[in-house]
């Protein structure tokens, strides 16, 4: 059996990569976290943005190394976590969308469930957009937890 944990360096991801961690060692499971690779759009300045015009000029968006920087430390320190549970983990870094990353990662030959936070970094987005744990659900195939 094998688990796929997805993570994002969130407090919702970290509850799922604990609750991972259990099922794995009360599985005998093996355990692989993901994390997929964004860059972040970040804006300049402290005032509010009111035009379109304003965030062309204003918003600004993360390069792919430093995204990739942030990647690594996530799952650096999940490795950690899982290893301090007395178990062994595989780590990899995806790229692109989160939700078609994970579910073309998660290949269900290989993985029998993923496991993901509630919530994630991008609150605000998944408002506009749905969140990465609702199209998981609808979009996997394989089963999916969904950890509080």
């Amino acid at each position: 059996m094998r688990f796929l944990v997805a993570t994002d360096g969130s407090e919702d991801s970290d509850r799922a990569l604990e609750h991972a961690v259990d099922l794995a060692r009360a599985a005998d499971a093996d355990l692989t976290v993901v994390h997929v690779v964004t860059p972040r759009i970040e804006s300049g300045g402290t005032d509010p943005i009111e035009s379109f015009s304003d965030a062309e000029h204003r918003l600004v968006r993360e390069n792919v190394e430093r995204a990739e920087e942030r990647g690594v430390r996530v799952l650096e320190a999940a490795t950690r976590e899982v290893e301090e549970g007395g178990l062994e983990v595989e780590t990899e870094l995806l790229y692109g969308e989160a939700v078609e990353s994970i579910v073309e990662y998660a290949d269900p030959d290989v993985y029998d469930e993923i496991v993901v936070g509630h919530r994630g970094l991008s609150d605000r987005a998944e408002s506009f957009l749905g969140s990465v744990a609702n199209e998981l659900v609808r979009r996997a195939a394989v089963p999916v937890t969904v950890v509080r």
